[in-house]
């Protein structure tokens, strides 16, 4: 923000201010409003707080005419232009100046604490503002010192951007679902929809020897087959001595 000296701002207005002489200081300890004669003020009247760019300015007016009684420019807060007593926060010790050079030190005390409270904070956020605006000057004096960066691009110029951890899917590489239902999968060599071999002990019915004639044909027109014919063949059994024993039993003996 550009200070403007022209613009005076309203920072605080007080209708009722009273104004004490004090003693000289007796000891750095500091004032105390205890030393003053206050039920005796020097002067009563309205006070005012205004801000022209960086300075503070307290005003002491008549509250009728509005004719100035004093005046304190503030530079800083807190400083030597105003400072607090020990023993009261309604009291403070402010030094006026008559615009010839000459400046006295005069009591200032207000007659409740919530005033008093107000003038210190008008004066407070006043020169925090100043505080702030000195930091904003110097960062923008600092950017403008300092060489811009540039980041575009020349004529001619290309970027190259490579793209790393990528892996291509290779065709027909998808994993196989696992079998639903907790089945376990087919051992190796099996071919998938196919009955395991049989043992190698076990013989199996050679398929010439094997009754053209189905077990059982309901809805067939051939003639059933003569209840003396076995339909698995004929067959001896092993070890049989007696044809006897092999006609009772359907079975044939071969020679």
């Amino acid at each position: 923000m550009a200070e403007d000296n022209s613009y005076e701002s309203m920072l605080c207005v007080k209708p009722e201010v009273h104004v004490y002489k004090i003693p000289p200081r007796a000891s750095n300890r500091g004032y105390r409003a205890a030393d003053w004669k206050l039920d005796e003020p020097a002067w009563s009247g309205r006070m005012k707080i205004t801000a022209k760019g960086k300075m503070a300015f307290i005003k002491l007016e008549d509250r009728n005419t509005g004719e100035l009684f004093a005046q304190a420019p503030v530079d800083q807060y807190p400083g030597i232009i105003v400072e607090a007593v020990t023993d009261s926060s309604r009291y403070f010790v402010i030094r006026i100046e008559d615009g010839n050079g000459r400046h006295a030190f005069i009591g200032l005390g207000f007659a409740d604490r919530g005033d008093s409270f107000d003038f210190n904070v008008a004066l407070q956020d006043h020169f925090k503002w100043v505080k702030q605006e000195g930091e904003l000057a110097k960062m923008e004096a600092c950017q403008i010192e300092a060489p811009k960066l540039d980041l575009s691009f020349k004529e001619g110029q290309t970027i190259k951007i490579s793209i790393g951890n990528i892996k291509k899917k290779e065709a027909g590489g998808a994993k196989p679902r696992p079998m639903g239902g907790g089945l376990l999968p087919p051992p190796p060599g099996a071919k998938a929809g196919g009955v395991l071999p049989p043992p190698v002990g076990q013989q199996t019915v050679p398929a010439a020897q094997a009754n053209p004639v189905p077990l059982l044909d309901f809805g067939s027109t051939v003639p059933a087959a003569q209840p003396s014919s076995d339909l698995w063949g004929d067959f001896t059994s092993a070890g049989s001595n007696s044809s006897k024993d092999a006609a009772t039993s359907g079975w044939v003996q071969f020679s």
